[in-house]
């Protein structure tokens, strides 16, 4: 891959479920390396099908979608699913191992990761999200937060290009909806976020793109973005009550 490569280009994306109802149509994104996207959107605008189309799990009507210049098709899909970490929204989907360690090592250990590399992996994985002292833990017995952070080790691991989060704020209390955020601001990756949840967006993505109904509605700053109230009314978009973005005014 080459510098000017973007870590993710969409090109007049496309998807219809089976009985024929569009769930993507035309859609373009690119995101540059290193850069925080949020895609925001209402319920059924299409978001989670996006990002299914990013590691080959859906495949799609039209267009095309490249990681890092390599285009998303069947021969390059074990390099696709390792450059492209999805990071879901339920820990239980990612997490089956009986340790924490275990559970981090799994993913570049099925890459055909070994010996001391593999070790130095883990690692530094488990380091990037504060749980090197829950290393030998089962993650039965971890907090949601600390669940939801060993679950983004699992990923980080494989060392993606890009991150996907899928609504990592979710069900999460106040102290582990920012200790989350901490670790996920010192990353150093391209990350596309998906979340229902503005202010987290505010916070962790300086831009946003608004996904409705399959097609990519605004792209822009978030503060922008989320300022424009007709805009967040027209696409079922709100942000929560006593949060403002006025000058001046605390959120």
């Amino acid at each position: 891959m080459t510098v000017s490569e973007p870590s993710l280009r969409v090109s007049g994306l496309a998807f219809a479920y089976p009985d024929g109802s569009p769930a993507l149509a035309g859609v373009d994104l690119t995101v540059a390396p290193g850069e925080r996207v949020a895609l925001l959107g209402p319920n059924g605008a299409g978001k989670t099908t996006l990002v299914l189309q990013l590691n080959g799990v859906l495949r799609p009507s039209a267009g095309t979608v490249e990681v890092g210049g390599l285009p998303v098709v069947k021969e390059h899909l074990q390099e696709i699913r390792r450059r492209v970490g999805i990071v879901f929204q339920d820990p239980d989907d990612q997490l089956f191992m009986p340790t924490v360690a275990e559970d981090v090592t799994f993913g570049p250990a099925n890459f055909g990761m070994r010996g001391p590399e593999l070790e130095a992996r883990v690692s530094a994985a488990l380091t990037a999200v504060d749980m090197t002292s829950l290393a030998e833990r089962s993650p039965l017995h971890l907090s949601g937060g600390q669940r939801r952070r060993v679950a983004l080790a699992t990923v980080l691991a494989c060392d993606p290009e890009v991150l996907v989060l899928d609504e990592p704020s979710s069900n999460l209390d106040p102290v582990a909806r920012r200790e989350l955020a901490e670790v996920l601001l010192r990353l150093d990756r391209t990350m596309l976020m998906v979340t229902h949840d503005l202010p987290y967006a505010l916070q962790l993505c300086p831009r946003s793109v608004i996904l409705d109904a399959g097609r990519v509605v605004a792209d822009g700053p978030t503060r922008e973005l989320l300022a424009d109230d007709d805009l967040l009314a027209a696409h079922r978009l709100e942000l929560p009550y006593g949060f403002s973005l006025a000058p001046g005014r605390a959120h």
